[in-house]
């Protein structure tokens, strides 16, 4: 008797419950594949018994079932560790000042913090476009021909009017062109002081003492200052 024909005898046996039964799961576990193998050898036909190669291959489906299952357990056991050691490590980062990839600034009253921009090439024009958080723009300005290097753009947090703009997070922009109007690549960085964690299903987020995120894989450098080496570009 096959394993198909104890199936098709269990789905149709009565059921003395008036009661629906509930929708019974087509995934079968280790347990059910062994008691179908009990009852397939507990109603085999004595005549015609269960064939010696097919028999070791069932036991070998359920060895293999049983190491799957065991697989899966050891492997949801080691993602809740490596998630553990993620959220220590992530935990030692609080109180550090780090520099991360990020385009978005914080304007204060106590200040406006700066952002960070790296020219690989160098660049005849270099345009800055500030957005809300809206996305709409604030305020564009244009920067002298620059050399390929590191600078400092710290936006003076007035707007096309020359009002200041509300207090808020903001995003900036660059794009720059080399002489011959070719594209320059521009990297840009932010610095922050880490208060806080938040784990989501994206991923490991920190936030900054100034209420700006970042991600825990856009961390480039931890350090106990903030960086200020490069030098600070100005707008014409």
């Amino acid at each position: 008797m096959s394993v198909e024909t104890i199936l098709a005898g269990l789905n149709s046996a009565p059921s003395n419950s008036t009661s629906p039964a509930p929708a019974a799961s087509s995934a079968l576990d280790k347990d059910d594949f062994l008691k179908l193998l009990v009852t397939q050898l507990q109603h085999q036909d004595p005549l015609n018994p269960l064939d010696d190669k097919e028999f070791i291959a069932q036991l070998a489906q359920f060895s293999s079932l049983e190491q799957m299952n065991n697989i899966a357990a050891a492997i949801g056991t080691l993602n809740e560790t490596v998630s553990r050691q993620d959220s220590l490590s992530a935990a030692s980062y609080i109180g550090k000042s780090v520099v991360a990839e990020g385009n978005t600034i914080t304007k204060m009253d106590a200040g406006m913090t700066p952002i960070y921009f790296t020219l690989n090439n160098a660049a005849s024009t270099v345009s800055i476009n500030v957005y809300d958080q809206h996305g709409n723009i604030v305020k564009t300005e244009r920067l002298n021909a620059m050399q390929a290097g590191e600078y400092t753009f710290t936006w003076d947090g007035t707007d096309y009017n020359g009002k200041q703009a509300a207090n808020g997070q903001y995003s900036v922009y660059f794009s720059a062109e080399g002489a011959k109007g070719s594209a320059v690549l521009v990297d840009t960085e932010v610095t922050g002081t880490i208060t806080g964690i938040s784990k989501t299903s994206e991923g490991t987020y920190f936030k900054l003492s100034d209420g700006r995120t970042i991600g825990f894989e856009d961390i480039t450098m931890i350090a106990e200052a903030a960086k200020g080496s490069s030098e600070t570009a100005q707008n014409e």
